[in-house]
């Protein structure tokens, strides 16, 4: 198997190497495309934070990969090293080796895949697999797939595979099957109808043996879906209501026993936008939604499906790091609101240039539940909502003062389940403020420098924090940011810490270089609702990303 990767990756290199020759004289030969990244930590011991002890001092995780197109025919691969794997990463990626590699084949409507690849059917309630390198995130399929539109406005796809867990594959096989009808393309007389209308449906199953001694578990487990989407002018709406069989698991246990409850999920999104207006709405239902290749597995590992977290993502550090939320794909209710709106320039309000106002709210509660007797199954009560597990009610207010001067000023009032959240005893629920002012300063067409201050108000937990951020650019090349943190009211005295950290960075075409050293504080880091957890480190970082 080594033999066979290094020559797959040596033959790439070589083609990478002769490609440009080739092209001068015979440009039908292809094209070899890529990019790479190399991210490593060197570690320094600090008991104070509580940064576990690295034997190896430095780790590395990287990745390269190459992509050769010749016509109709498109093949890559993706050589990964993680020597070892960076603190707050799944150990299990450890070693070398390529993990991904295909080939495709797209022709008149026809698309086929052999090998890895990424897929989504609808929102992704049923079936999405897609790569977050920040997570540490990779649910790739390992197997077939076709694309195939017969006629302008049909859409089918379908696809068997094993999806990938760190350098292996998973357990089970999935089988689906999607559909999509763009009703306007298939009509010509709707095609000039300012309405657009889109219908789908999805199939999908996953096959793993049972080897249960006690219980009989389902071998095979289906989940469908159906959706409809329609767009008109200033105004888009999504619909889609899925369902799933009984599909008992180590994740989604009933106490002690296994849950033969079916699931189901329903999705509802709307939006209107106009010059100087954005309003969005959406709202989602998740009942026992965990949907697996491998019953077995935990954490981010093997899941099939995405449950989308109908939350902000916030991008100040405060907001974005201390407390952020987890779907949580058992159960839950959740609904998201938001406002942007502009206030004209000219006026009192709106000053020279104008003022943007975002409001933002967001809800997710837990499920009202009470399991039957024999304590396999459970019932739902859909008219009243269980415990809540997230609220997060903010506002921001950017304003240019003047062509040099941009300021935005973001408050938001968070409650956090953390037991349920981060699955955890004897924190409770936490409510939150956190205030940030952000002053950006174009001193000229080349040089910025913007300041950012935080604070986090809380009476429980690891009480009050404050954040400062100053951060230097000297377009278009170079960058300069220092960022501390204070938990100034943590209850324990012994806690008040410091946590800064200064990150500098190059910047040349494609390529970008930085380098950091500093604290980083234990928490969690989240991407749409996926989390992972993220230790206590001192140290150097070095990433070094480029692509060709």
């Amino acid at each position: 198997m080594k033999f066979i990767q290094s020559f797959v990756l040596k033959s790439f290199v070589v083609l990478g190497l002769v490609t440009p020759v080739w092209a001068q004289n015979a440009p039908d030969y292809g094209e070899l495309h890529g990019n790479f990244q190399i991210d490593a930590q060197y570690y320094n011991p600090d008991s104070a934070i509580g940064a576990p002890p690295v034997p190896e001092k430095m780790r590395m995780n990287s990745f390269v990969n190459l992509i050769y197109t010749r016509g109709k025919v498109t093949a890559g691969v993706r050589y990964e090293s993680y020597l070892n794997t960076i603190l707050g990463f799944d150990p299990r990626y450890k070693g070398n080796g390529i993990p991904f590699r295909f080939v495709n084949y797209a022709n008149d409507g026809l698309d086929v895949t052999l090998g890895s690849f990424y897929e989504q059917f609808g929102s992704g309630i049923v079936l999405r697999t897609y790569e977050e390198r920040g997570l540490g995130y990779d649910n790739a399929f390992d197997g077939a797939r076709v694309k195939y539109s017969p006629i302008k406005g049909i859409y089918l796809k379908g696809l068997i595979a094993k999806q990938r867990v760190f350098f292996d594959l998973s357990d089970g096989i999935v089988r689906g099957f999607d559909g999509e009808i763009a009703l306007n393309e298939l009509v010509p007389k709707l095609n000039d109808k300012p309405t657009k209308v889109y219908l789908g449906g999805s199939f999908v199953s996953k096959f793993q043996q049972d080897q249960d001694p006690i219980f009989v578990l389902p071998e095979n487990v289906g989940a469908w879906s159906y959706r409809l989407k329609i767009n008109r002018n200033k105004i888009a709406v999504l619909a889609e209501y899925s369902q799933k069989i009984n599909d008992p698991g180590l994740v989604n246990q009933l106490k002690d026993k296994p849950n033969y409850n079916p699931g189901q999920a329903a999705y509802l999104s709307g939006s209107y936008s106009t010059k100087g207006l954005g309003i969005s709405l959406a709202a989602k239902l998740i009942d026992n939604m965990n949907f697996r290749s491998d019953r077995g597995a935990t954490g981010n590992n093997a899941l099939i499906n995405f449950l989308p977290a109908l939350t902000r993502q916030h991008t100040y550090n405060l907001a974005a790091t201390i407390y952020p939320y987890a779907t949580q794909p058992n159960g839950e209710i959740a609904l998201q609101g938001e406002i942007i709106y502009t206030i004209k320039k000219g006026s009192w309000l709106g000053g020279e240039y104008g003022t943007n106002v975002i409001v933002n709210y967001s809800s997710a509660n837990g499920l009202d539940t009470a399991i039957s007797a024999e304590g396999f199954t459970y019932t739902t009560n859909f008219s009243k909502a269980g415990q809540a597990y997230f609220k997060d009610l903010n506002i921001e207010i950017s304003r240019k003062l003047n062509k040099n001067l941009k300021a935005t000023f973001f408050y938001a009032n968070f409650v956090y389940n953390k037991d349920v959240v981060q699955g955890l005893t004897g924190f409770g629920t936490i409510y939150s403020n956190i205030e940030v002012i952000d002053v950006t300063w174009k001193m000229n067409s080349k040089h910025a420098i913007r300041f950012e201050l935080e604070g986090l108000q809380t009476k429980t937990d690891m009480g009050d924090w404050a954040a400062a951020l100053v951060e230097y650019t000297i377009a278009p090349k170079w960058f300069f940011a220092t960022l501390t943190q204070y938990n100034y009211g943590n209850p324990v005295e012994a806690m008040r810490l410091l946590y800064p950290t200064f990150t500098m960075g190059y910047i040349q075409n494609a390529t970008r270089l930085t380098i950091g050293y500093g604290r980083q504080r234990a928490g969690i880091f989240c991407v749409g609702g996926i989390c992972r957890n993220v230790p206590a480190s001192n140290g150097l970082t070095l990433s070094v990303s480029s692509s060709f």
